[in-house]
């Protein structure tokens, strides 16, 4: 396979860059973005934490996005450091998700070209697609059939049949010494989620700490949008 030019990578540093920076600048909520080494524009990694009044609430899930040389021609890959037990993640972390295929023509895989990757798609897009398949599996080709099974279970049981949503638990349990260690704190509450914070510069402390100091009256006063509310479908059951 040729690789790509020396144009093609300029062009794809210069919009990581760009990407980059604007994700400092004003984060998705629920995320936080650095660059695993400072001199590695091509691998980011991910900080996600669980939606509040969800499943995955008060969890810290990380993550890794690797771009190609031709970005934004060609869609990055998405894996999950955190083990995670859902029906569009592989086993080794790897995510299934359309907006991360190649624009080709695949009549098997049950997917329109115009669903998956084009160059108009951005890290920002793929965050809150991530977010919502967290939240809203495709059961349709699943990447972990037993999650899906599962997955499947407790929707139709709408509820009654937790052992879906106690995993999930679990994992989210196990996440809070990683997050303990990494100096993170995790937001429990949908104002603290929806809080857009810069990210800090490389010498205010760790590369992962995510402040969540803030005015109320300025959440209350903004028009951000938060992704998610009371009546998301991935929240549970009571």
């Amino acid at each position: 396979m040729a690789q790509p030019d020396a144009p093609h990578v300029a062009s794809s540093q210069k919009a990581l860059m760009l990407e980059l920076k604007s994700l400092q600048e004003e984060p998705v909520e629920g995320f936080k973005i650095t660059l695993v080494d400072e001199a590695d524009l091509y691998n980011w990694e991910v900080a996600i934490f669980g939606p509040p009044n969800t499943h995955y609430e008060g969890g810290y899930f990380k993550a890794r996005i690797k771009f190609p040389l031709d970005y934004p021609y060609s869609p990055p890959a998405f894996r999950f450091l955190t083990k995670m037990w859902h029906p569009n993640i592989y086993e080794n972390g790897d995510v299934c998700i359309s907006i991360l295929h190649p624009p080709v023509d695949d009549p098997q895989s049950g997917e329109l070209p115009s669903e998956r990757w084009n160059p108009t798609q951005n890290v920002r897009t793929i965050l809150l697609s991530v977010i919502s398949l967290l939240n809203e599996p495709n059961t349709f080709s699943p990447a972990n059939v037993d999650a899906s099974v599962m997955y499947r279970k407790w929707r139709d049981s709408k509820g009654k049949d937790r052992e879906y949503v106690e995993i999930i638990r679990k994992q989210v349990l196990a996440t809070k010494a990683e997050a303990e260690r990494d100096g993170v704190k995790v937001p429990t509450t949908l104002a603290e989620y929806c809080v857009r914070t810069r990210a800090p510069a490389p010498d205010e402390g760790s590369d992962l700490f995510y402040d969540y100091c803030y005015d109320e009256d300025d959440v209350e006063g903004e028009d951000g949008d938060c992704c998610y509310d009371e009546d998301d479908s991935g929240n549970e059951e009571s």
